[in-house]
């Protein structure tokens, strides 16, 4: 079975910086693990489009998450990737939860949101402690709309507080990433494979 999953590189950058992004990275590292379980990942840089401020999944004329929200419900994994920023997730990775609110609404005819059956993984990087804020931060607000997290589905590297040293400079991977990476994927690979083939039930009439 061949999964899709859509990630969101949450990083403040844009593509048209010259600076790497830490986040970029490591996504890439997952998708490349997701690929042994069988799973396509497309990537979406979210600082590089006008997400407008709102809670619905249109906010009109040139607001972008309408297009975003159909890859979303297209895809089977939804991936957040963002950097810790003032110990909170970014702007844009907020910006995007707070659109997905709108499914809370978008139910079908037995109740089920739009996002139900859709499996869910964070990705965390940055220079200072906040992992597990974020996380839980981005965990909670997915559960709320509807997406379901598997188990050890987060994975992240945090450098020394104060210190200068980004994801994105390691030539090679900390042996603890690789295995919670390792993780990620193919617990993310296994409950979306299982969702897809048995959806959640509805309500009863």
């Amino acid at each position: 079975m061949t999964l899709k999953a859509l990630a969101f590189n949450s990083t403040l950058k844009s593509s048209a910086s010259s600076e790497q992004s830490s986040t970029g990275k490591f996504l890439e590292l997952i998708a490349e693990e997701f690929k042994k379980h069988g799973v396509e990942t497309e990537t979406i840089r979210l600082a590089d489009h006008n997400i407008k401020p709102g809670v619905t999944s249109n906010e009109g004329e040139g607001d972008d998450w309408p297009k975003i929200r159909k890859k979303v419900l297209e895809a089977d994994i939804l991936l957040i990737g963002t950097p810790i920023w003032l110990g909170q997730p970014s702007s844009v990775c907020k910006r995007a939860l707070e659109r997905m609110d709108a499914f809370l609404e978008e139910t079908d005819d037995q109740g089920r949101m739009v996002s139900y059956g859709k499996v869910a993984a964070v990705a965390v990087v940055g220079n200072e402690d906040g992992a597990h804020h974020v996380s839980a931060e981005v965990y909670q607000a997915l559960n709320d709309v509807g997406f379901t997290v598997a188990a050890n589905a987060v994975a992240y590297w945090v450098g020394e507080a104060m210190g200068s040293k980004n994801f994105v400079d390691f030539d090679k991977t900390p042996e603890e990433v690789e295995t919670m990476i390792s993780m990620l994927a193919r617990n993310t690979a296994h409950l979306a494979g299982l969702l897809k083939r048995s959806q959640y039930p509805g309500e009863e009439e």
